[in-house]
């Protein structure tokens, strides 16, 4: 019997910086979940986070929390570069582990990541929120269904905007070491994760990057991708963090029968040769309504929001809904939507990425 069944499960969360409160408010939103422990080499931000969520234990370390045999799941909200080896600890200790972006910074990690999950038979999973999107999931449908036709176009585009200060700040930031890579791996990662899950395997790419607009960094600030996908289709990425003052993401995804495009998370257009017509992010909510399932929560949260922020899911909601999915996954001894092999597959169309810009010749994916 899964003890799981009829108890709340227990989380604890590594990591109190950016994302750490991120992971703790949506638990909070959550039913059957507590967060009962919270740890950081930075003790006074880990107090601060046990604070503002009323956390009752407080960990100086990653260490210290895994010995706590009252915690069932452990949030990864560390570095990049400490993925791998965090995870392996916490499911060596018994947890299952939810791993924020990227699952490590080289597939090699995440091949380390993936032998300790079989070898300790835990459940781990790689955030990837924006699959879970309304406007996200309202796409993918249209392709399964056949309505866009074969896909031939895909382009992905983050022309985001950070600071100096943004790298100066965390000693970490712009590291090959720990970051993993800029802003390819770090900023512009979900993005070419949804790439992949609406255009398919990519078969082989053609990087240029540079390091054009900031100082102090290892890594790039500008990438331009050509990409041959397993399908057939091609398509471009381009990732930045020199673009003033920051745009939307975009993905396009051009089909024979029409074409799709999400932009900062909502659905900017959909034209269908048979005149459907999906000119925003309502129809998006109206499919996800009518399909009903998990994302019906998030159709319904938005539909009371007021008039301004109507449009699109309000950040953390896609978070929520993933931890749902794996609480769903632990309790019926099942299988997480997104999964450590998903996780690997990103992070290795990105790793190719970082071998043909360095080689300067295209790089195929094995």
């Amino acid at each position: 019997m899964n003890s799981f069944q009829n108890r709340k499960i227990k989380f604890g969360i590594v990591g109190c910086g950016a994302i750490g409160p991120t992971h703790a408010a949506a638990l909070q939103q959550m039913d059957g979940v507590e967060l009962i422990a919270v740890a950081d080499l930075i003790l006074d931000r880990a107090q601060a986070m046990a604070d503002k969520f009323s956390v009752p234990r407080i960990y100086r370390d990653q260490q210290q929390l895994l010995k706590d045999p009252e915690v069932d799941v452990v949030c990864l909200c560390t570095p990049s570069g400490m993925h791998g080896e965090g995870a392996i600890a916490a499911m060596t200790a018994g947890k299952h582990v939810i791993v924020e972006k990227p699952m490590e910074i080289c597939t090699a990690a995440c091949d380390r990541m993936l032998a300790a999950q079989r070898d300790s038979g835990k459940l781990m999973t790689v955030i990837s929120q924006h699959r879970f999107d309304p406007a996200s999931l309202h796409i993918k449908n249209l392709i399964q269904s056949g309505k866009l036709g074969k896909i031939i176009l895909a382009t992905a585009e983050v022309k985001w905007w950070r600071t100096q200060n943004y790298y100066d700040e965390g000693n970490w930031r712009g590291t090959w070491v720990l970051d993993g890579g800029g802003a390819v791996m770090n900023q512009g990662i979900h993005t070419l994760d949804l790439l992949q899950w609406f255009a398919g395997e990519v078969e082989s790419v053609f990087a240029h990057t540079a390091t054009a607009a900031h100082e102090r960094i290892e890594v790039e600030d500008v990438a331009v991708v050509t990409l041959q996908f397993k399908s057939g289709a091609i398509g471009s990425y381009i990732a930045s963090t020199a673009v003033y003052d920051g745009l939307p993401a975009r993905i396009d995804i051009i089909g024979t029968e029409g074409t799709a495009i999400l932009e900062g998370d909502r659905i900017r257009q959909i034209r269908l040769k048979n005149g459907e017509i999906h000119p925003g992010e309502d129809a998006a909510m109206h499919a996800m309504k009518v399909a009903g399932g998990g994302t019906a929560s998030v159709a319904d949260q938005a539909a009371k929001r007021p008039a301004g922020e109507k449009e699109g899911a309000v950040w953390g909601d896609a978070h929520r809904l993933q931890i749902e999915d794996f609480v769903r996954a632990i309790r019926t001894n099942g299988n997480p939507a997104i999964d450590g092999e998903t996780g690997r597959s990103a992070v290795r169309t990105i790793e190719a990425i970082y071998e043909s810009a360095e080689q300067k010749m295209p790089v195929k994916l094995l």
